[in-house]
């Protein structure tokens, strides 16, 4: 029998590349439920990007990334007014909707990973990234 040895910690950070890299395209985001993994934040931060962690709970963030306290499912717009783009890690399917339906108010790109086991629950496109899919919310008529 052979046996494949992985590097865990390899794959983490291809993966936290890999999703800077993609989101790294729009000048100014928020990341909706930073929890305390920052990691794809420091690196947007660190390609350029203007970042702003959203949260229900007070969070630590890195240098550079602005923490506002709110609710994606009562948010205040305000918090989203220069977003290109609102993304979610490991988001779980109760806040598909409420972040696609947010992003669509104020003009964002929405974008969202998922907990592995989960499918999205609203109209997607796929990109395949190394140990990730990220989905991209798309709409009738969007070309996704």
């Amino acid at each position: 029998m052979t046996y494949r040895i992985i590097n865990i910690t390899a794959m983490k950070l291809d993966t936290c590349e890999a999703l800077a890299d993609e989101l790294a395209g729009y000048d100014s985001l928020v990341e909706v439920g930073i929890g305390r993994r920052t990691d794809v934040a420091r690196a947007l931060v660190a390609r350029g990007c203007r970042v702003t962690a959203l949260d229900i709970y007070s969070r630590e963030v890195p240098d550079g990334v602005a923490f506002v306290l709110d609710d994606v499912t009562d948010p205040d717009l305000g918090n989203f007014a220069d977003a290109e783009a609102i993304y979610a890690l490991n988001c779980p399917p109760e806040l598909h909707r409420p972040i696609r339906d947010l992003a669509r108010r104020v003009g964002a790109d929405c974008l969202f990973t998922t907990l592995g086991g989960d499918g999205p629950v609203v109209p997607v496109s796929r990109r395949t990234l190394p140990g990730e899919t990220l989905f991209v919310t798309t709409w009738p008529g969007s070309e996704g």
